[in-house]
Formats: C-alpha cells, structure tokens, sequence
C-alpha cells in the first residue's frame, strides 16, 4: 500500500473581501462607527481547517492595497499557507457591508471589477494544486465572471490528472446570478467533484423541486458523496444507496449564524483529512457549525481543535 505524503491537506481558491459593519445598535449610514474584518467562504474555511489541526492553504487575487494585506497577514497569522496568493494593482480588493437592524441582516457588496474578478486559468500552479490531498471551492467563484468560471475548470482537470479529490460547496449567491443562470454551471460543477456540499435549500433551488425523495434520488445518481446541511434539523450524507442523517447539535443562545457553513464544510473536511470515515466526519462538522454560531464573526468564531476536544470528551480545561 503506497502512503501519500501531499503535504497539505486541504487546498482551497476563491474570493475574500474586506468587510466593515457597524458598532452598536446604529445601522449603515446611521452615523455610527464602523468596525472592519474580512470574509469569503473560502478564506473562512481555511482558517477553520488550520484552527482544527489540519494544514490547510488559500490563495486567490487581492488588491495590492491595506485590505489585500491585511487579509494576507491575518490568513498567515492564522497558519493557513498563503504561497500562491497574488496582490495586484489592476483591481482593488472587493468589499462587503453589512448589518443587522431590528433583527434583519443586511449584505452590500462592492466587487465590480475587483482583483478576485479578474483570477484566470494562468495564475494557477499545477505543482501547487497536485500538492493537496483535497481540492476546495464553491460556487461563488463561479458566479463571479467567466473568466474565474473557467479557472474551476481548469482547476478541476488538475485534479483528475493529479488524483487530488475535489470539494465542492455551491454556496448559491442570487445577489450574483438568478438561479436560472447558475442552476446548469452549479450542476455541472456537482458532477465532477468528489464531496458535495450543499444546503437543503440549495438542493431545492437546484433540483427545482419541494419534493424531499426526488431530491435525494437526485443526488443518489451523482458519483460524489453528497452532505446536505440542514435537511429537517439534520445534516444528511447521501450516496448511491447509502444515507445517514445525524441531528443537529444543539445550541441554547444563537449569536450569530454568518459563516455556519463554512465552519460545518472546514469540520466535515478535516475529520476527511484525518482518515475518518464521512459519518465520522458529518458529526464532527455539525459540532463545528455549533460552536461558530455562539459567537460573532465571519471566521472569529472558528473553533480550535482543543475546543473540539473538550467537547467530545477527550480533554478537559484548565480554568487557572
């Protein structure tokens, strides 16, 4: 038995913006202070990977501006290896608005000619990509522009020669295409990969149906192994004949669910490096997405593997 000695577990590519969003009760333009971070489903993954033990890597195009380097620094502090990101001067870093007033949260994005909407089959480094035990992105990449569309592709051939498995969260984004427009690309994207990751809402935008069998029979003639997140207070593996459905954890106080999702895919992918079976894997990825919603934060509330562990039972804290 050959032993595969890829030195990073799971690589992904994609958009990450700078983010500001109002202190206090104040909403956008209310003459309130703004605080600022930075978000992108797959930056947030990366760094959910790295915080549970997992050698993970980034990269994607930034702006050669304060927001690009900043995103850069923070990702490197994070130790999610970043050798293959690019800043340039031909777009600024996108930037994202949000906030949450009378309990409606609210997304403005500016991204019109950004750096990332400018990312093409040549900035991609075969050498890297062969590197990666698993492949990530999501459909927010390909709704960007044809040109980042045609990057997955490439990517994804990289992958079949090089035998690296293929990630794939759809993340639908209707703020960036109608669902008639994204629904063939998302759907032909869900066929080459090897880990489908998509909500139960998603699935019905995809599948065009409320009908809960014949979206599972759809899934069951894809060649991946499907995780739907959030089917009925449960997260559901689907493959061929097989289907295992695990509740949710349960959590008392809700802050905050942004980046729920992200946090659930970086738990499902890690306990996948870490050689466990994917029903393994499903549970340690809703006890992820649980832990991210008590908290604030994009990516903040990102666990570390020593939470996990105390949580599973495996360790204890020390309070002093």
């Amino acid at each position: 038995m050959m032993i595969d000695t890829r030195p990073i577990d799971v690589i992904t590519f994609g958009e990450s913006m700078g983010l500001l969003y109002p202190e206090g009760a104040k909403g956008i333009g209310q003459g309130g202070s703004m605080a600022q971070s930075f978000g992108g489903a797959e930056s947030n993954l990366a760094i959910g990977l790295a915080r549970l033990g997992c050698s993970s890597g980034w990269f994607g195009q930034l702006g050669n501006d304060p927001i690009g380097t900043g995103i850069l620094k923070a990702l490197r502090g994070e130790g999610v290896d970043i050798s293959r990101a690019r800043q340039t001067d031909t777009g600024p870093t996108g930037l994202m608005l949000r906030q949450k007033v009378r309990g409606q949260s609210s997304v403005y994005y500016y991204r019109k000619d950004s750096a990332a909407s400018q990312f093409k089959p040549e900035h991609i480094d075969p050498e890297y990509i062969a590197s990666a035990h698993i492949l990530h992105f999501t459909g927010i990449t390909a709704a960007l522009n044809s040109s980042c569309l045609e990057t997955i592709r490439h990517v994804i051939s990289l992958c079949k020669a090089n035998n690296v498995r293929i990630s794939f969260d759809p993340n639908v984004r209707l703020k960036l295409w109608n669902i008639e427009e994204a629904r063939p690309v998302l759907l032909e994207l869900a066929e080459s990969c090897d880990y489908f990751l998509p909500g139960y809402d998603e699935c019905k935008l995809l599948f065009e149906t409320e009908d809960e069998q014949i979206i599972i029979d759809r899934l069951r003639r894809l060649p991946a192994i499907s995780v739907i997140k959030s089917l009925n207070g449960s997260n559901v593996i689907v493959h061929q004949d097989h289907i295992y459905s695990l509740p949710f954890e349960q959590v008392e106080h809700v802050v905050d669910t942004v980046g729920a999702g992200d946090g659930f895919c970086a738990g499902f992918l890690a306990g996948i490096a870490k050689g466990w079976t994917p029903e393994e894997a499903l549970a340690l990825g809703g006890l992820t997405g649980a832990l991210v919603i008590q908290a604030p934060g994009d990516w903040e509330a990102l666990p570390t593997w020593e939470e996990v562990e105390q949580l599973r039972g495996n360790s204890i804290h020390i309070e002093r």
